[in-house]
């Protein structure tokens, strides 16, 4: 699907996407902007959250060779969350591209909320790395994973906060390793996510490359600016991010 897209909107677009991505790979919410914009510029709801996974999994992919190549992933907590987040991803990219505009509109206002309240209070920077719990042994562990790539692959928006909620809650991952990670399953979800939508035609290709070259731009910049965070100072990012996409989910 190829939509036009006038200078203005793609200037915007581009804008919009360094924003988002710069704040998806520091914490989440970024698609409390880039949403929106596209659905200023008429695309209905559906296209509008396949077309964003353009732009997620560009900046995604840039975010996740950052953090790769200044030795910020650790592959053993990959591998860990590998099989429940793709199997989430795909379940919830299926539904999505199925469900009504008028349905999936309303649903993502009401989880976005829902879930930045329940990070600020849940997450938690002291977790140790020791402790993290392994999906294959832990059915709460595998379920919650799954959900999480479930709601990445259904909505995306304020996908971050969820992943950080479980990487932290319930795997018990430190707040720094569950931001990294968090990027990877990103990756891995908006795949097949992609996937799907591309099968089915949603994508507004146009619009999602202007937006992609945004992202990719503001993962570079967030990569370099995280890499030697405090978590202290994440965890205040966090919980300011939490609080504008709130806002900005409840005027949307």
């Amino acid at each position: 699907m190829i939509e036009a897209v006038d200078l203005t909107q793609a200037i915007m677009l581009i804008i919009i996407g360094f924003l988002a991505g710069g704040i998806n790979t520091f914490a989440g919410g970024g698609s409390n902007l880039s949403l929106p914009a596209l659905m200023m510029i008429g695309l209905p709801a559906d296209i509008a959250n396949a077309t964003n996974r353009v732009a997620i999994f560009m900046q995604s992919l840039t975010a996740t060779h950052g953090y790769y190549v200044n030795d910020k992933l650790d592959k053993a907590s990959i591998k860990n969350i590998i099989m429940p987040i793709l199997l989430g991803g795909l379940l919830g990219a299926v539904v999505a591209s199925y469900l009504a505009v008028e349905v999936l509109k309303p649903l993502l206002l009401a989880t976005m909320v829902a879930v930045s309240f329940w990070v600020v209070f849940k997450s938690d920077t002291n977790n140790s790395t020791d402790k993290s719990v392994n999906c294959t042994d832990s059915k709460l562990g595998f379920i919650t994973t799954f959900f999480a790539g479930f709601y990445g692959g259904f909505i995306q928006a304020g996908v971050g906060f969820v992943l950080i909620a479980v990487f932290v809650g319930v795997l018990k991952y430190d707040l720094l390793k569950a931001n990294a990670l968090k990027i990877v399953a990103a990756l891995l979800f908006t795949t097949v996510s992609l996937i799907v939508f591309i099968f089915r035609d949603q994508i507004a290709w146009l619009a999602g490359i202007y937006l992609a070259i945004g992202s990719i731009l503001g993962a570079m910049v967030s990569v370099r600016l995280s890499i030697d965070i405090k978590p202290k100072t994440l965890k205040v990012l966090v919980l300011i991010m939490t609080i504008v996409a709130s806002i900005a989910a409840l005027l949307s």
